[in-house]
């Protein structure tokens, strides 16, 4: 081989190792004096290599998915949306009954939201009243207590007492005092602000009553009816006391309007006082002249 021709393998062998570094091609030099075969033969491959799908998702190197928040791929990427607030649990609403109404309505009627004595009955007075109230706190107004409508009503009133909670009576009456078990007795007790009409130790009928302040207190004691007066007007007061039942002087149990309209938050003279005008209409009927009356503690 000539001088050009020698020149000519040397560059056909540089080019050919470029491109293999590239493309994968390889140079195989002549034989031994150049006489046989090709001087250079390229090798190029059948296919080139496969790039990765490009739906398979990115690994990170401690084997985590490569989604956008670095979760592990599975919602594809995308962040789970935030759970919504849970509803506040519904204490109480229209149609419920019991102790814990009544505090509820003694509360509101701390605020001003209820202006009639409590009840002990979810009504339709105290889911407006609730609404209201709702309403003013930027609460939703659904006129049922929530906990967070509860909540607030808590930070905003105190603990109502117990007669707030029976303002207008329905509390239940203590036992009967032993002297109440024999016999006709009108038994009356100032702790639970009751009286209860017995027969023999049976009762008959029970009904919440007031009696006298602290300045005109109600004698307590064992007495009997001496005199009962269907329309009595006080001569002292000059105020009616219908279905009055006369037990110790100027002393009797009787009807009084104002405990019908203000409860608790009011006193008698010492007299004791009946609101349910029907209930004591009925006691008028049955109780005789000469029948026992006890007032206890």
């Amino acid at each position: 081989m000539g001088r050009k021709g020698t020149a000519a393998v040397a560059a056909l062998t540089a080019l050919a190792a470029l491109a293999g570094g590239a493309a994968g091609c390889t140079v195989r030099p002549a034989g031994a004096g150049g006489e046989h075969g090709p001087p250079v033969r390229i090798e190029v491959p059948s296919r080139t290599p496969a790039a990765p799908s490009s739906g398979s998702p990115s690994r990170a190197p401690d084997g985590s998915g490569g989604g956008r928040n670095g979760g592990d791929g599975g919602n594809g990427g995308k962040s789970s949306p935030p759970s919504s607030t849970p509803a506040p649990r519904v204490l109480w609403s229209p149609g419920d009954s019991g102790r814990d109404i009544r505090e509820l309505q003694a509360r509101l009627r701390q605020v001003a939201w209820i202006f009639h004595g409590p009840t002990g009955t979810y009504d339709d007075l105290t889911a407006e009243a609730v609404r209201g109230f709702q309403g003013k706190r930027g609460l939703p107004r659904t006129g049922v207590t929530d906990s967070v409508t509860w909540q607030r009503l808590l930070g905003m009133t105190r603990e109502p007492g117990r007669w707030e909670l029976y303002l207008m009576g329905g509390q239940p009456a203590d036992e009967p005092d032993a002297r109440c078990r024999t016999g006709r007795v009108l038994c009356i007790s100032k702790t639970s602000r009751t009286l209860r009409w017995m027969i023999d130790g049976r009762t008959v009928s029970t009904m919440p009553v007031r009696f006298g302040s602290e300045y005109t207190p109600t004698r307590e004691g064992v007495f009997h009816v001496y005199w009962k007066s269907r329309h009595h007007v006080s001569t002292l007061y000059d105020s009616p006391m219908p279905y009055a039942m006369f037990f110790s002087g100027g002393q009797a149990v009787h009807f009084s309007a104002d405990f019908a309209a203000r409860g608790y938050a009011g006193a008698s003279h010492g007299c004791v006082n009946v609101r349910d005008e029907e209930a004591i209409a009925r006691l008028y009927e049955q109780v005789r002249d000469g029948d026992k009356v006890v007032v206890h503690w």
